[in-house]
């Protein structure tokens, strides 16, 4: 996985230590705005920034993660920080360079095949012929972009050792979904077959889509006169941009759907994407709008209430 630089993940959303998890999201949502790169074109310093909130976002969004973080067991990058290591004078370094019992092997048997080259017949017993044992299985996280997930994409994971593992991210993918790549985790032991690698894939919220099940909700502005006339209004999709044929006399939160436009699907259909409208005013108060609207208000009124369940609180 590319490394980020290496910065506090709380100074990277600007959150306290004590941050609950909605204000994580909303502080990386808040970012996300104006750094995405869709919203900053060619900008390789706000693509770099918004690489490294989407790391911090990735690691304090998980509590497991958040909390090995804290203890001090990773760090900001993800990796396993240095732990106290047993039986160094014995034993014999394993493919990975590292020595003697980690906590991670089945029973003891396991532990004495890594440890004393496999001689399992106990002590005094003559030991035994060196047996194949299977490589440990890697875990790896991913953060992809929103758009990457619901589409596709190609990804590269850097190993610690060096070298890389490509990766396919499947159209559709759902956040915390873990890929499993078979042979790709630690060499086995004495001729035995590798470990496999799992990859948990992280998907970054995105400031204009939000995943709804198999569909993609979004809220477009439209003005005052598109909501009362009607027009073509220019909108984004996963896809990319369409003119959206906004009905006249369309109030705020009328949702209208895109069909095809959503999450992909097995067999080639796919979800809708929903439009939710909002009227937005103008930035500053326009006298001839108000004017028009005295002037029309004038045996025009209606309330917009009415039949509101509100109404009955």
């Amino acid at each position: 996985m590319a490394q980020n630089e290496t910065r506090n993940p709380y100074d990277v959303l600007g959150v306290a230590r004590d941050a609950s998890e909605a204000d994580i999201k909303k502080a990386y949502r808040k970012l996300a705005k104006t750094l995405h790169p869709d919203l900053n074109p060619g900008d390789k310093k706000k693509a770099e920034s918004f690489s490294n909130v989407t790391a911090a976002y990735d690691l304090l969004s998980d509590p497991d993660k958040r909390r090995r973080y804290d203890a001090g067991e990773i760090d900001e990058n993800q990796q396993e920080r240095p732990q106290r290591q047993y039986y160094r004078s014995h034993a014999e370094a394993d493919p990975s360079g590292r020595y003697g019992y980690d906590g991670n092997f089945d029973d003891l048997g396991d532990f004495f095949s890594q440890a004393f080259g496999g001689r399992r017949g106990g002590f005094g017993a003559g030991g035994g012929a060196r047996m194949k044992m299977r490589g440990q299985d890697r875990q790896f996280q991913m953060t992809v972009g929103f758009i990457e997930a619901l589409l596709g994409t190609k990804k590269t994971v850097d190993l610690p050792e060096g070298g890389r593992i490509e990766l396919s991210i499947p159209a559709g993918i759902e956040d915390g979904k873990t890929l499993r790549l078979s042979g790709k985790g630690e060499p086995g032991l004495n001729g035995g077959p590798a470990g496999d690698a799992f990859v948990r894939i992280s998907v970054a919220p995105d400031p204009v889509f939000e995943r709804i099940g198999d569909d993609v909700a979004m809220e477009l502005p439209i003005s005052v006169d598109e909501a009362v006339l009607g027009g073509s209004v220019s909108a984004p999709t996963p896809t990319g941009r369409v003119n959206l044929k906004v009905p006249a006399n369309s109030s705020s939160g009328r949702v209208m759907r895109l069909k095809g436009k959503g999450v992909p699907k097995s067999g080639g259909s796919a979800g809708d994407l929903l439009v939710t409208l909002k009227i937005v005013l103008p930035p500053k108060a326009d006298e001839a709008l108000a004017e028009a609207i005295r002037s029309w208000r004038v045996g025009n009124a209606y309330d917009p209430r009415a039949g509101w369940k509100g109404e009955q609180r």
